[in-house]
């Protein structure tokens, strides 16, 4: 564990492992128990997922705001970590689909509660000079819980073969260990209550919300034109990145079993683990967009192989995916953040959040009809090729943002 970060920041690092260690110990069972135990048909899934998403989605919109307005991210971030561990033994006790559609809900629920508290709570806890290391560090966190959750699902699965209800009960264990952790965190003095900005590196330059409403920089909700340009931009790269379950239905397509998917899954797992938090720090020394459009490159050259390969080539290509999420994905995050009012990070990463949320779920239902309608390979050539349109707009725009910035500073 990196000691160079604050307190809060390691202990929301454990949180989110123990999170999704119970976590990705439900979600591969959830669809066998529907089928096989409960006797739903596969749309049932699909609309559960859908709705499930579009909660999420919503709740981080709303939750950033509102912890903003009351100055507190701790009730929020306990909440929402506290309704996740809930959900757990409510699908234990779940007779019929409509059961397992509450217990999701809820499971979202935690999720859109405490997501955005919880990136601006890391966010209010560093200097902008290490965003990228502590989001790095949350990514390799949370992603390492993964690895560790789908390991014992599959150990699970194949020594309590159909016992769904006991695995759900034992996933509620590390579960309560994450809403334990959450009593450990205090609420902190944010740098904007005293008045202090903060510095962002090279490329990103955080404007104070007086001094862009000074120079006329900011919005009419109060952000800067630099917050928006960037947003737009991730949100057109969100556009790309459909659901990751295409993946793993593209390597059952071309021939994969069971095994072999659910490996390659793991191996994108780790490789993104592994590469998040030294990305994260090199982020920080050499210039965020640099990594985040390097990382958009190379998941256009990803998906574009998905696209054309065939069963025995495809090995390659998770690992490459993983890198890709470890260049993007907590990146992204101290980028947006580093156009932040400092006051309104809630706010502004709740909306970040929230409009990221629906591009993806748009992405993935597009996705979706290519699939059906043109062809498996479809989807992959779209990802691809919306993903290299935004590495062409970051190289237009990125100059632009990095001027409106500096004017809000200097203002």
């Amino acid at each position: 564990m990196d000691q160079h970060l604050p307190k809060p920041v390691r202990h929301l690092g454990w949180i989110s492992f123990f999170t999704d260690f119970a976590s990705e110990m439900v979600y591969p069972v959830v669809p066998l128990f529907l089928t096989a135990a409960l006797g739903a048909p596969v749309a049932v899934l699909g609309l559960i997922e859908g709705v499930a998403e579009a909660i999420v989605s919503i709740m981080k919109g709303l939750s950033g705001w509102h912890s903003d307005k009351m100055g507190k991210r701790v009730p929020y971030i306990r909440l929402g970590y506290g309704l996740a561990a809930l959900s757990k033994p409510l699908m234990a006790l779940a007779y019929a689909w409509p059961m397992v559609f509450l217990a999701r809900a809820t499971d979202r629920l935690g999720k859109g509660l405490r997501t955005t508290a919880r990136d601006a709570m890391i966010a209010d806890a560093v200097d902008c000079k290490i965003a990228g290391r502590a989001f790095g560090f949350h990514r390799m966190m949370d992603t390492g819980g993964a690895i560790v959750g789908v390991l014992f699902a599959l150990l699970l699965l194949k020594y309590l073969p159909g016992e769904y209800r006991l695995i759900f009960l034992i996933a509620g264990v590390p579960g309560l260990a994450a809403v334990w952790l959450t009593f450990k965190l205090r609420e902190l003095r944010r740098a904007g209550d005293s008045g202090e900005g903060c510095a962002a590196p090279e490329d990103e330059v955080q404007p104070r919300v007086e001094a862009a409403a000074q120079t006329g920089q900011a919005s009419p909700v109060g952000f800067s034109s630099a917050y928006w340009l960037t947003l737009g931009l991730l949100m057109l790269f969100a556009f790309a990145n459909s659901s990751d379950t295409l993946l793993l239905l593209r390597a059952r397509n071309l021939g994969w079993d069971d095994t072999q998917v659910i490996l390659g899954y793991l191996l994108f797992n780790l490789t993104y683990a592994a590469s998040a938090y030294p990305l994260g720090v090199l982020s920080d020394r050499l210039g965020r967009w640099r990594m985040l459009v390097g990382g958009w490159a190379l998941y256009s050259a990803v998906y574009f192989g998905f696209s054309v390969s065939d069963g025995q080539s495809i090995w390659w290509l998770f690992p490459l995916y993983g890198l890709s999420m470890g260049l993007t994905e907590g990146v992204g995050k101290a980028l947006i953040s580093g156009h932040v009012p400092v006051l309104r990070k809630g706010t502004a990463l709740g909306v970040f959040h929230m409009a990221l949320g629906f591009t993806a779920l748009a992405s993935s239902v597009v996705a979706g009809l290519l699939w059906d309608h043109v062809s498996p390979s479809a989807p992959f050539r779209l990802g691809g090729a919306v993903a290299l349109a935004a590495v062409v707009a970051a190289a237009i725009l990125v100059p632009h943002i990095s001027k409106a910035g500096t004017a809000g500073k200097e203002g």
